[in-house]
């Protein structure tokens, strides 16, 4: 298994929550490491990324402010703090990587190539 997100929950509006996704050791030396959310009935949308040795990272701008994303390489794990999330933050948040190598961050899903399970965030008004 390349990735494994986790920490998904249900958090009452304005609350907090920190997703983790670990990854394989390869992807972490090597990738730009993103992160997507779907909603039901909605397409998968960009959230955040973050290239190889952190200093490139974008937002999407209904996070931007409220999000964090971040990268711990020694422990192989991306992490996206959450913060005043709203009901409209409702959606299966997945992690994705893009090929070894490349060192852009990208906001296209298309770019990602390996993709972990996916963990639900509910939040309630």
């Amino acid at each position: 298994v390349q990735l494994q997100a986790s920490g998904g929950g249900l958090v009452q509006a304005g609350g907090s929550l920190r997703l983790s996704c670990a990854a394989s050791e390869r992807i972490m030396s090597n990738s730009p490491v993103g992160w997507f959310r779907q909603a039901p009935g909605k397409e998968r949308e960009f959230v955040a990324t973050i290239n190889g040795n952190g200093y490139m990272i974008y937002y999407a701008d209904s996070v931007k402010g409220r999000f964090t994303i971040s990268r711990d390489n020694a422990a192989n794990t991306i992490y996206l703090q959450m913060n005043n999330l709203s009901p409209e933050d409702t959606a299966i948040y997945y992690c994705a990587a893009r090929f070894p190598g490349n060192v852009v961050a990208s906001r296209q899903t298309s770019d990602y190539v390996y993709w972990g399970q996916g963990t639900q965030v509910t939040v309630s008004s």
